[in-house]
């Protein structure tokens, strides 16, 4: 089952990835230049070592894509109700990562739609997920690169951002996995992040 640690494309793009958002975590200041660089980089890395999946029609990935990232958002919405009702200490965290991460100038939401979020999913679901799926099956897949992907979330500091990427990473993996469509998750991805950082931010 670790044969995939074999897979060299697939060792290096994980290094890669751990290498730049290290250094995205470095520094507030440069957070989201250095965060746009690095998905332009693991988009081409992606495009150069596998090709993109795209197996759904327009309608289809379009349609799926709107409704499962709305009800990705309302789980997040749950979860977010559920700490400040009960008064948990973790509201202090999320709160702080919204400070700290969340857009605030129009070029961070120009890049965060057109680069950030589709290079995310290019890379995680489009590279890792399915360079994983030649060496797993497909639960064992999803699992593993929702376990990667939230792991490179690490140098943020938050452990909450760390449990969120699992989770976001278990949701898209799955859809990914069911549909084998990279718009889709795309869409998915989109819809999520412009209820959360835009439309109805939980802080």
């Amino acid at each position: 089952m670790m044969k995939f640690l074999t897979d060299i494309k697939l060792v290096i793009g994980f290094i890669f990835a751990h290498f730049l958002l290290y250094l995205t975590f470095s520094d507030k200041n440069v957070f989201w230049y250095i965060f746009t660089a690095s998905m332009l980089f693991l988009i081409t890395y992606t495009i150069l070592n596998e090709s993109v999946d795209d197996e759904v029609s327009t309608n289809t990935y379009l349609s799926i894509g709107v409704i499962s990232g709305l009800i990705l958002f309302g789980l997040f919405w749950a979860g977010n109700f559920l700490i400040d009702i009960l008064n948990l200490p973790f509201s202090t965290q999320i709160s702080k990562l919204y400070n700290r991460l969340s857009p605030t100038a129009i070029w961070h939401y120009i890049v965060l739609l057109l680069i950030i979020i589709p290079g995310e999913e290019i890379f995680w679901r489009g590279f890792i997920q399915k360079r994983l799926f030649k060496h797993v099956n497909v639960w064992p897949s999803i699992i593993i690169s929702a376990v990667m992907y939230s792991l490179a979330h690490l140098y943020s500091g938050s452990y909450m951002l760390v449990f969120a990427a699992l989770f976001a990473g278990l949701f898209w993996g799955w859809l990914y996995a069911w549909k084998r469509s990279i718009p889709l998750v795309i869409v998915s991805h989109l819809i999520f992040d412009l209820f959360l950082l835009v439309i109805f931010p939980l802080y």
